[in-house]
């Protein structure tokens, strides 16, 4: 390869322009998933301050039902990783993508808080599989050296689902009364049931899996259900476990809260707390994107490193520090690029760090490990803020998360232009 050929190779652009129409076809279906996922995921944050009005739910309650949903989403990504390694990754995507649409649309229907956790804890199930195959699909089908910009750019469609929540319910609690805009936010949360047609018609198994299965057709040595936890392999799924632990107990311990910290702390209103996001969320799109490129730039474990640092140091000052609403709403965008880039690398990582007879199962657990871990990080700051400011609470818990995201980091292996080879 000339010097010339490889400097194109590593520009920010140049990966999507050599995708061939099937890995063009899978990148749009994952990007759609995820962000689509992240869309009746983050739906519920903004429903938040409402039931804290309507059904006085204290804090801690309004934490707990975002913590069932993430400890459902968890056993339900595991659970969907086992499938991804026997029926395939693409019927797996096509099963949790109805399953998590149905739920959130039928939490609009909930009349209790009994009835909306049980909604919640359903729907969490499909959210945790959704990811869990989604990510080994892509990182199977695109080849090495773009495995971490593309994996990472399917990672940013969660800022656009996350910024879809956002708008929606900023048009919805304006156009009608917060007893019924509730509920019509959670409805819009079936429209992602119609990806499953594209998936049907337009993509495939990867040919690494496909070849896999085969092997294993002839050898007749299926992979155990707990062979992630057995030999060589078992090294690496505690360890990326503790690195997704640190991801998601950060993310979900911020973003959970923020806009009950903006109106409730901060005083804000529904449509000024909507601007504050909205910054946010455009630093979440554009870590997602940098991160994706970094990842393949300057290799993965670098990557958590400098952002796990610097999320630190931002989610210190947004939450902890006396500061102007000025100067928060222009702290937003580091809040969003460093709090969300760097998972931009941890799909990629995970799939190269797993064999591919296991990689749906190690995956699938390892990152919804830390999301059921992660979940519980909501719920504690929903408890700690009865005594304590909400912003500190949300403050200690995400500092801490990034910490074990940087530890768990240099306990593993770099893995950057890993080829993924078939095993069985």
């Amino acid at each position: 390869m000339t010097t010339e050929s490889i400097e194109d190779s590593n520009s920010p652009t140049a990966w999507f322009k050599e995708m061939t129409p099937p890995e063009r076809r899978t990148f749009w279906a994952c990007f759609s998933g995820w962000g689509l996922d992240a869309m009746d995921v983050q739906i519920y944050s903004f429903v938040i301050p409402t039931l804290l009005a309507l059904w006085g739910l204290t804090n801690a309650q309004a934490g707990q039902l975002a913590t069932v949903t993430l400890l459902c989403s968890a056993v339900g990504g595991w659970a969907a990783g086992l499938l991804a390694d026997r029926i395939g990754r693409v019927r797996t995507l096509q099963l949790t993508i109805l399953w998590f649409s149905v739920f959130t649309f039928l939490s609009g229907f909930a009349q209790s808080y009994e009835q909306l956790f049980i909604a919640r804890a359903l729907m969490g199930f499909g959210f945790g599989g959704e990811w869990a195959a989604g990510a080994v699909l892509m990182g199977e089908v695109i080849r090495p050296q773009h495995r971490g910009k593309a994996v990472g750019s399917v990672q940013s469609g969660w800022a656009i689902g996350w910024g879809v929540a956002a708008i929606a319910a900023t048009v919805l609690f304006q156009l009608f009364d917060p007893t019924v805009a509730w509920r019509y936010l959670f409805f819009i949360g079936i429209l992602p049931a119609g990806l499953v047609f594209f998936l049907r018609r337009f993509v495939d198994e990867p040919p690494v899996f496909a070849e896999t299965q085969r092997r294993i057709a002839q050898t007749g040595d299926r992979p155990g259900l707990l062979e992630i936890f057995s030999g060589p392999v078992l090294k690496t799924t505690i360890l990326t476990s503790l690195l997704a632990t640190g991801a998601q107990g950060g993310y979900y311990a911020v973003t959970t809260w923020l806009p009950t910290y903006l109106k409730t702390e901060k005083g804000l209103s529904v449509l000024n707390t909507g601007g504050y996001l909205a910054v946010i969320i455009a630093g979440s799109f554009t870590g997602y994107l940098v991160g994706a490129y970094l990842a393949d730039r300057i290799g993965r474990r670098m990557l958590f490193f400098v952002f796990s640092l610097c999320a630190i140091a931002v989610v210190f000052a947004y939450t902890s520090l006396d500061i102007d609403n000025t100067t928060m709403l222009f702290l937003g965008f580091p809040l969003g690029f460093f709090g969300s880039g760097y998972f931009s690398g941890v799909g990629a990582f995970l799939t190269e760090l797993f064999p591919t007879r296991v990689r749906g199962s190690g995956q699938g657990f390892a990152y919804n490990f830390g999301r059921g871990v992660g979940a519980l990080f909501p719920s504690l700051v929903g408890t700690l803020s009865a005594t304590m400011p909400l912003g500190r609470a949300i403050g200690l818990f995400a500092v801490a998360a990034y910490a074990l995201l940087f530890i768990a980091a240099l306990a593993l292996p770099e893995t950057k232009g890993k080829t993924l080879h078939a095993d069985g």
